[in-house]
């Protein structure tokens, strides 16, 4: 069985995953994707298209 994942995003929208079912880090949030590893890697690589921080792209 494969380990379920969830995305995660920071206050300077950068990605990331979790394990689903353990708690989120301080500073970072669900970011609406959940599923396996690959599956949340290719949302990530789909929605993450400019790498740089938030705050360098203001």
């Amino acid at each position: 069985m494969e380990e379920k994942f969830v995305v995660v995003i920071n206050h300077e929208e950068q990605y990331s995953i979790w394990p689903a079912g353990r708690e989120i880090p301080t500073g970072w949030r669900e970011a609406g994707a959940e599923g396996g590893k690959s599956d949340c890697l290719a949302h990530i690589a789909q929605v993450w298209t400019d790498l740089r921080p938030l705050s360098v792209r203001r």
